[in-house]
């Protein structure tokens, strides 16, 4: 047999296939701003409404969705992990104040199945739904050898844009000042090396009913990433001037509040001031995890923690539940070495 690129097991045809499946879905994701169709060489995207801004600062996250996606291929759902990719991103953005301008998706997997590369792009599709981005550009790398025929990775980036007068980066904290967190939608995309240790990473496992969780336990862990764009953007219409933000991902609340801190203050989170999801307190009396640790790598049901003054909190409650979330009063700032006691 003649040696082929398709025989050494990368199927160019099977990728022209996925583009075409997935264009639908990329369409839906369109801002006026926008330039050009899908299939150039790069994504262009106008920058005329930028000059309306004073400073216009530009803003990026970048992200993947780590091994949750083991649980993904387990289960044979591919459709919301997109989601999960964009939310890691477009949130670290929204964090500092900013508004998503665009998305790009890269995926890697061992063989291209295009219902399944167009099925992981249609969740990437609604995750930029949700934050307002336009999924201008991706690559789908099939690699043979290097991945299972099964298996896929997928990460991406965000670009932003935010007024550097608006720019939320903690400096004006100070003690006094209330801390507000979101309700997450449950582990969201962090920690779940340690997940698949504490459960049988099986379909049956993941099929389980638990009465607690009110669904399987698979449904539950794939539940995809909260997208806090929308919520951030209906606080700062409300007149509130968010001082500080910080977005809970991996390390929990130890690592990730102070990111949000200035010297001499440290934040106060009361544990009783919400109820922390079933399915973090199923997690910590399955694995027997240590209080401390379950707090140090999840976001025990709070996915967002700002800081505003006492005077906006109401204020802050009352938009972020326009938006469809629920916002707790969950601690304060307090004079001290930089840091968080949760307590």
């Amino acid at each position: 047999m003649a040696l082929n690129y398709k025989n050494a097991g990368v199927d160019i045809e099977a990728g022209y296939k996925s583009v075409e499946l997935m264009k639908q879905y990329v369409k839906e994701t369109m801002r006026p701003e926008v330039l050009g169709g899908i299939g150039g060489f790069s994504g262009a995207f106008s920058l005329a409404k930028i000059k309306d801004m004073e400073n216009p600062v530009l803003l990026s996250g970048t992200d993947g969705v780590g091994t949750k996606l083991k649980l993904a291929f387990i289960m044979g759902k591919n459709d919301t992990v997109g989601i999960d990719c964009v939310a890691m991103c477009v949130n670290d953005v929204a964090c500092a104040g900013g508004e998503p301008l665009f998305f790009l998706d890269y995926i890697a997997c061992g063989k291209n199945y295009p219902e399944k590369i167009a099925a992981i792009v249609k969740g990437v599709a609604e995750g930029c739904k949700q934050s307002d981005a336009a999924l201008v550009g991706g690559e789908t790398a099939e690699m043979p050898g290097f991945y299972p025929e099964d298996e896929y990775d997928l990460a991406g980036f965000a670009v932003g844009v935010v007024d550097a007068k608006d720019m939320i980066d903690g400096h004006e904290i100070k003690a006094g000042d209330t801390l507000i967190g979101v309700a997450s939608s449950g582990v969201h995309s962090n920690g779940f090396s340690l997940v698949r240790k504490i459960f049988d990473m099986t379909k049956e496992s993941l099929d389980t009913y638990y009465d607690e969780l009110g669904t399987t336990l698979g449904e539950a862990l794939l539940a995809p990433t909260k997208i806090y764009v929308k919520m951030m953007k209906s606080v700062k219409s409300a007149g509130v001037r968010v001082k500080g933000c910080s977005h809970i991902t991996g390390g929990g609340f130890y690592e990730n509040i102070p990111r949000m801190l200035p010297d001499g203050v440290r934040a106060v989170v009361k544990k009783d001031s919400y109820e922390v999801p079933a399915l973090f307190r199923l997690m910590q009396k399955k694995g027997e995890l240590d209080e401390k640790m379950m707090y140090n790598t999840y976001n025990m049901g709070l996915g967002m923690v700002m800081a505003v003054d006492p005077s906006d909190v109401d204020k802050t409650l009352a938009a972020i539940k326009a938006a469809g979330e629920t916002g707790y009063v969950v601690g304060s700032v307090e004079a001290g070495e930089k840091g968080v006691t949760v307590c």
